[in-house]
């Protein structure tokens, strides 16, 4: 049997990109899945795709920007599945580019950091403490990199704030079979990164299962 059959994961920003590829990957492995996106039927031609290969899938929506309808997620998460496995928080939201980074508003910084830090944050307090009762948990934060452009600070102080949280927690973390870690996985050409960006969004596996799989921080 796969190490992760039957696990239940939760794929956030699960209907493109990065969390497309994850949850695909995670399903291949026997996870059971609930991918997340602002609407459902964002994910429906997914959901149906892994559904026809066996895999059981729901489908759920939030908005991250609204803690209320993040804290509303994670109750019907915990409805679908008692005690999540595995935590992807993948969602994120790129905030304008500004050549005069000097003009970045505070709605711009607000807006990333409620959806960039609190509200990953916010699922990982959510699901942790069941995680913790069982002895097995998997959590993964994608990051990002990004340094020396100010002109995307909005996004990458949200990121960094994320980061700081997850490298404290994830030492708390140590002998109790739950793991927390980052993912970083570069340039992609997704909504996010643009057509621009250097990397394939298939480049990202197998190194965004690597913590799933991994029993060791």
């Amino acid at each position: 049997m796969k190490p992760l059959q039957d696990r239940w994961a939760l794929v956030t920003g699960a209907s493109r990109g990065i969390g497309q590829q994850v949850a695909q990957a995670l399903a291949a492995e026997g996870c059971r899945l609930i991918l997340h996106s602002r609407t459902t039927a964002a994910t429906d031609a997914l959901a149906a795709r892994l559904r026809a290969q066996g895999t059981t899938v729901h489908a759920v929506a939030a908005e991250l920007s609204d803690s209320a309808d993040v804290l509303r997620l994670a109750a019907e998460v915990d409805g679908l599945c008692g005690t999540l496995d595995i935590l992807y928080n993948n969602a994120a939201l790129m905030t304008p580019y500004h050549e005069d980074y000097l003009t970045t508003v505070p709605a711009e910084y607000e807006l990333s950091f409620r959806v960039n830090t609190v509200a990953p944050i916010l699922l990982c307090n959510h699901f942790l403490p069941k995680m913790l009762a069982q002895g097995w948990g998997r959590i993964v934060n994608v990051t990002s990199g990004i340094k020396d452009q100010p002109e995307l600070m909005a996004y990458a102080a949200s990121k960094a704030a994320l980061d700081k949280f997850v490298y404290d927690t994830a030492a708390k973390l140590a002998g109790t079979g739950v793991t927390m870690n980052l993912l970083d996985p570069g340039w992609l050409r997704t909504d996010l990164g643009g057509p621009n960006a250097p990397g394939a969004v298939e480049s990202v596996l197998p190194g965004a299962l690597v913590s799933v799989l991994a029993t060791d921080t």
